[in-house]
Protein backbone atom coordinates (compact mmCIF):
# COMPACT_ATOMS: atom_id res chain seq x y z
CA UNK A 1 0.00 0.00 0.00
CA UNK A 2 2.91 2.81 0.88
CA UNK A 3 4.27 2.31 -2.97
CA UNK A 4 0.64 3.05 -4.03
CA UNK A 5 0.77 5.97 -1.66
CA UNK A 6 3.74 7.23 -2.83
CA UNK A 7 2.45 6.92 -6.68
CA UNK A 8 -0.86 8.87 -5.54
CA UNK A 9 1.50 11.59 -4.36
CA UNK A 10 3.30 11.63 -8.06
CA UNK A 11 6.42 10.27 -5.74
CA UNK A 12 6.81 6.86 -7.77
CA UNK A 13 6.13 6.57 -11.73
CA UNK A 14 3.59 3.79 -12.81
CA UNK A 15 6.52 1.59 -14.59
CA UNK A 16 8.00 1.59 -11.47
CA UNK A 17 5.81 0.46 -8.98
CA UNK A 18 4.87 -2.29 -11.00
CA UNK A 19 8.39 -4.04 -10.71
CA UNK A 20 8.98 -2.52 -6.87
CA UNK A 21 6.34 -3.81 -5.36
CA UNK A 22 7.87 -7.44 -6.15
CA UNK A 23 11.43 -6.32 -5.34
CA UNK A 24 10.49 -5.19 -2.22
CA UNK A 25 8.99 -8.61 -1.13
CA UNK A 26 11.13 -10.60 -2.56
CA UNK A 27 13.84 -9.09 -0.47
CA UNK A 28 11.68 -8.60 2.42
CA UNK A 29 11.41 -12.46 2.30
CA UNK A 30 14.50 -13.64 1.15
CA UNK A 31 13.00 -14.85 -2.40
CA UNK A 32 15.35 -15.76 -5.01
CA UNK A 33 13.07 -14.36 -7.70
CA UNK A 34 12.93 -12.02 -10.84
CA UNK A 35 10.65 -9.17 -9.87
CA UNK A 36 10.40 -7.97 -13.48
CA UNK A 37 8.97 -11.47 -14.20
CA UNK A 38 6.97 -11.74 -11.21
CA UNK A 39 5.98 -7.92 -12.54
CA UNK A 40 4.97 -9.49 -15.56
CA UNK A 41 3.51 -12.87 -15.41
CA UNK A 42 1.04 -10.80 -12.36
CA UNK A 43 -0.11 -8.24 -14.59
CA UNK A 44 -0.79 -11.47 -17.52
CA UNK A 45 -3.05 -13.08 -15.02
CA UNK A 46 -4.48 -10.61 -12.71
CA UNK A 47 -7.06 -9.31 -15.33
CA UNK A 48 -8.74 -12.94 -15.63
CA UNK A 49 -9.49 -12.63 -11.40
CA UNK A 50 -12.55 -10.54 -11.36
CA UNK A 51 -14.22 -10.56 -7.87
CA UNK A 52 -16.88 -8.09 -7.41
CA UNK A 53 -18.30 -6.53 -4.35
CA UNK A 54 -21.76 -7.72 -3.13
CA UNK A 55 -24.39 -5.51 -4.91
CA UNK A 56 -21.89 -4.12 -7.61
CA UNK A 57 -23.56 -5.12 -10.29
CA UNK A 58 -26.94 -3.72 -9.49
CA UNK A 59 -25.63 -0.93 -8.10
CA UNK A 60 -23.93 -0.05 -11.60
CA UNK A 61 -27.64 -0.94 -13.22
CA UNK A 62 -29.29 1.06 -11.21
CA UNK A 63 -27.27 3.82 -11.59
CA UNK A 64 -26.93 3.71 -15.22
CA UNK A 65 -30.68 4.06 -15.26
CA UNK A 66 -30.81 7.74 -13.60
CA UNK A 67 -27.40 8.88 -15.41
CA UNK A 68 -23.87 7.90 -16.64
CA UNK A 69 -21.23 5.41 -14.23
CA UNK A 70 -17.73 5.42 -15.09
CA UNK A 71 -15.13 4.20 -13.39
CA UNK A 72 -12.00 6.22 -12.22
CA UNK A 73 -9.13 3.85 -11.16
CA UNK A 74 -5.56 4.43 -10.88
CA UNK A 75 -5.23 1.01 -11.60
CA UNK A 76 -3.16 -0.07 -14.36
CA UNK A 77 -4.69 0.42 -18.31
CA UNK A 78 -4.19 -2.71 -19.40
CA UNK A 79 -5.73 -4.91 -16.59
CA UNK A 80 -8.69 -2.42 -15.63
CA UNK A 81 -9.58 -2.77 -19.31
CA UNK A 82 -9.43 -6.77 -19.34
CA UNK A 83 -11.32 -6.77 -16.18
CA UNK A 84 -14.75 -4.75 -16.71
CA UNK A 85 -14.34 -7.10 -19.95
CA UNK A 86 -14.34 -10.23 -18.24
CA UNK A 87 -16.76 -8.80 -15.67
CA UNK A 88 -20.62 -8.34 -16.03
CA UNK A 89 -20.61 -4.48 -15.49
CA UNK A 90 -19.66 -3.66 -19.19
CA UNK A 91 -22.98 -2.79 -20.15
CA UNK A 92 -24.23 0.11 -17.80
CA UNK A 93 -20.57 1.73 -18.13
CA UNK A 94 -20.09 5.04 -19.76
CA UNK A 95 -16.26 4.83 -19.88
CA UNK A 96 -13.09 3.94 -17.61
CA UNK A 97 -10.15 6.24 -17.01
CA UNK A 98 -7.21 5.37 -15.76
CA UNK A 99 -4.53 7.61 -13.86
CA UNK A 100 -2.20 5.94 -16.33
CA UNK A 101 -3.75 7.05 -19.62
CA UNK A 102 -4.44 10.67 -17.69
CA UNK A 103 -0.72 11.15 -16.49
CA UNK A 104 -2.35 12.38 -13.14
CA UNK A 105 -3.51 9.71 -10.15
CA UNK A 106 -6.68 10.28 -7.79
CA UNK A 107 -6.75 12.35 -5.55
CA UNK A 108 -5.47 15.03 -7.76
CA UNK A 109 -8.31 16.76 -9.39
CA UNK A 110 -6.21 17.04 -12.80
CA UNK A 111 -7.63 13.42 -12.91
CA UNK A 112 -10.83 13.92 -11.80
CA UNK A 113 -10.93 16.77 -14.14
CA UNK A 114 -10.14 14.30 -17.17
CA UNK A 115 -12.56 11.58 -15.84
CA UNK A 116 -15.55 14.65 -15.84
CA UNK A 117 -14.80 15.04 -19.35
CA UNK A 118 -14.81 11.75 -20.66
CA UNK A 119 -18.66 11.85 -19.38
CA UNK A 120 -21.50 13.08 -22.26
CA UNK A 121 -22.49 15.39 -20.29
CA UNK A 122 -21.81 16.39 -17.04
CA UNK A 123 -22.44 18.78 -13.67
CA UNK A 124 -20.90 18.70 -10.76
CA UNK A 125 -23.99 19.37 -8.79
CA UNK A 126 -25.64 15.60 -10.06
CA UNK A 127 -22.06 13.99 -9.53
CA UNK A 128 -21.22 11.56 -6.86
CA UNK A 129 -17.84 8.87 -6.36
CA UNK A 130 -18.17 5.83 -4.90
CA UNK A 131 -14.96 4.92 -3.11
CA UNK A 132 -13.62 3.01 -0.97
CA UNK A 133 -10.72 4.59 -0.34
CA UNK A 134 -10.61 7.97 2.07
CA UNK A 135 -7.25 9.17 0.76
CA UNK A 136 -8.09 9.08 -3.11
CA UNK A 137 -11.76 8.42 -4.15
CA UNK A 138 -13.49 10.74 -1.24
CA UNK A 139 -10.39 13.52 -0.48
CA UNK A 140 -10.34 13.70 -4.84
CA UNK A 141 -13.74 14.14 -4.40
CA UNK A 142 -14.03 16.66 -1.94
CA UNK A 143 -10.89 18.82 -3.47
CA UNK A 144 -12.85 18.76 -7.31
CA UNK A 145 -15.97 19.72 -5.23
CA UNK A 146 -18.20 16.89 -5.79
CA UNK A 147 -20.31 15.06 -3.50
CA UNK A 148 -18.87 11.51 -2.80
CA UNK A 149 -20.20 7.98 -1.08
CA UNK A 150 -17.28 6.14 0.97
CA UNK A 151 -17.65 2.51 0.61
CA UNK A 152 -16.88 1.63 4.16
CA UNK A 153 -17.61 -2.40 4.93
CA UNK A 154 -15.29 -2.87 7.80
CA UNK A 155 -16.82 0.53 9.34
CA UNK A 156 -13.62 1.44 9.82
CA UNK A 157 -13.27 5.06 11.77
CA UNK A 158 -12.45 8.01 9.41
CA UNK A 159 -9.23 9.79 11.25
CA UNK A 160 -8.50 11.56 7.40
CA UNK A 161 -9.33 15.13 6.38
CA UNK A 162 -11.46 13.13 3.56
CA UNK A 163 -15.04 14.36 4.74
CA UNK A 164 -17.60 12.17 2.75
CA UNK A 165 -21.33 12.96 1.86
CA UNK A 166 -22.67 10.06 2.43
CA UNK A 167 -21.06 6.70 4.33
CA UNK A 168 -22.50 2.58 3.56
CA UNK A 169 -21.72 -0.69 4.64
CA UNK A 170 -23.13 -2.05 2.03
CA UNK A 171 -23.38 -1.31 -1.65
CA UNK A 172 -27.12 -1.74 -1.42
CA UNK A 173 -27.65 1.07 0.79
CA UNK A 174 -26.65 3.62 -1.60
CA UNK A 175 -29.87 3.41 -3.51
CA UNK A 176 -31.87 4.43 -0.44
CA UNK A 177 -29.59 6.88 0.73
CA UNK A 178 -28.84 8.87 -2.95
CA UNK A 179 -32.40 8.89 -3.06
CA UNK A 180 -33.25 9.72 0.55
CA UNK A 181 -31.02 13.07 0.14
Amino acid sequence: MLLWSEFEKGRVQKETLKVERFRRVFVQHDIDADPETASARHLQFLPETVVLVEGAAELCEMLAGIGEVGIITNGIETVQAKRIENSCLAPWLSFVATSETCGFAKPDIRFFGYAARRFRTFNKDEAIIVGDRLDADILGANQFGIESCWFNPLRAKNYSAAVPTIEVARLSEIAGRLLGR
